[in-house]
């Protein structure tokens, strides 16, 4: 086959994939109320949810750069299609969402189209907003029509050819995406359901804890069995990063007992380890200002997944583990202690404790190893004497994963080998 006849049916197809998409643009589905109908103590209690719910939804946290202001956008999301900025939504009628209208808003969230009708990316989780209730949704709109607006324009989104055709959603959507409102489950408890709507919805933890394909679509047979993502690292530069497996898996949230996964949701800690890297902004931008009913809610709701067990990576030889012990013992067995159990003090426990340390994927492991925690800037008096170091000048490449690989593989922990060439890729 000739390069030009492979070059005509890549172009037929794209083509014939963009009209399709067009032609797949989502109906519009009118909300039955909209904000004018309104009257002031009405909408007194729908600001007041809707900033709640903001908080919930950590929305601050995607659409602010740092130092920047409130909700004005231009952060940066590093995908393997290209870079994508968050947008501005604050009230500017020049550069944010100052002139939407309900409907406008409603349709972002429930259908993933912009007013214009075209679509927007999934990188904004509409996957996940299309399940709040139409209250919820104008509850957040009447909130953020009150914050302050700010004139700011997003950078132009800098995706690859063809990830740049926004009309190529459209068929993206009809393979992946189901628009509509949560749907509670009648056979279980109104408690569990409201636990799967904060998870499900408005946190939409499954957005970083779900594997995904290669079109990034999530795998919903591996639902919220841990996830990769690309995030900064503490020199700014991107990198790699595991979300932890959330089911009942023994190398998952089967590890902790609800009470542990309560208080990690709350303050960014329990007895196991203090949150580090992106998670921070999880909990203390969104998940520590929710209420403690609403937390026993996602906390009732997430211990009761089903456990979902990802497959081990090679197994690592003895040559590999004995070398990973002498680096371990030498570098990190003051502090976690030669058991892994973690000195209280120093260090935390490392031996079926930690997530991320029996994660399947081993990069935000190798994150922390290389370039130190990061922990948040909470007002918590400090867990341990002083946090971890950076190793990513002391140790190679070999060293790093034959540690990694004896912590992922010692005392009751079984996580599978890392290997010389996934420590270099996070470098």
């Amino acid at each position: 086959m000739s390069n030009t006849f492979r070059y005509s049916a890549v172009v037929c197809c794209l083509l014939l994939t963009a009209i399709t998409g067009f032609f797949l643009l989502p109906i519009e589905v009118p909300i039955q109320s909209t904000m004018s109908t309104r009257n002031e103590i009405d909408l007194v209690e729908y600001r007041k949810r809707g900033e709640y719910l903001a908080r919930a939804g950590n929305c601050i946290s995607c659409h602010t750069v740092e130092n920047g202001k409130p909700m004005a956008g231009g952060l940066p999301f590093e995908t393997p299609f290209g870079t994508l900025y968050s947008t501005n939504i604050t009230p500017d009628p020049e550069t944010g969402i100052g002139t939407w209208s309900e409907q406008d808003f409603f349709n972002s969230l429930r259908q993933g189209v912009r007013p214009d009708g075209q679509h927007l990316y999934p990188v904004f989780p509409f996957t996940a907003f299309t399940k709040l209730t139409n209250s919820d949704i104008t509850s957040l709109f009447a909130y953020l029509r009150t914050i302050e607006p700010v004139r700011q324009s997003a950078p132009e989104n800098e995706l690859r050819f063809p990830y740049n055709l926004r009309m190529l959603i459209g068929l993206w959507k009809n393979l992946y995406f189901e628009a509509g409102e949560f749907q509670a489950d009648p056979d279980q408890s109104d408690i569990w359901n409201q636990g799967a709507y904060l998870v499900e919805a408005l946190a939409h933890c499954g957005t970083c804890h779900s594997p995904r394909n290669r079109l990034g679509a999530i795998q919903p047979e591996f639902t919220m069995s841990g996830g990769e993502y690309l995030d900064q690292v503490p020199d700014g530069h991107y990198r790699l990063w595991s979300a932890p497996n959330l089911t009942g898996s023994d190398r998952g949230l089967g590890l902790w007992s609800p009470s542990h996964l309560r208080e990690y949701l709350k303050t960014s800690r329990n007895a196991f380890l203090e949150s580090f890297g992106p998670m921070n902004e999880v909990i203390l931008n969104g998940t520590s200002h929710l209420t403690s009913d609403d937390i026993d809610l996602m906390v009732i709701y997430l211990k009761s997944l089903p456990a979902i067990e990802t497959e081990l990576t090679v197994r690592p030889d003895p040559q590999v583990i004995g070398r990973g012990r002498t680096v371990y013992n030498l570098h990190c067995g003051t502090c976690h202690l030669p058991t892994g159990e973690g000195d209280p003090e120093m260090a935390p426990r490392l031996n079926q404790g930690s997530l991320v340390v029996q994660s399947a994927s081993p990069a935000s492991m190798i994150n922390v190893i290389l370039y130190g925690p990061q922990l948040s800037n909470h007002s918590l008096d400090s867990q341990w004497r002083e946090s971890m170091g950076e190793f990513q000048y002391l140790l190679d490449d070999e060293e790093v994963a034959a540690a990694a690989t004896y912590v992922r593989n010692s005392w009751d922990n079984s996580a599978g080998l890392v290997t010389p060439e996934q420590v270099a890729r996070q470098r």
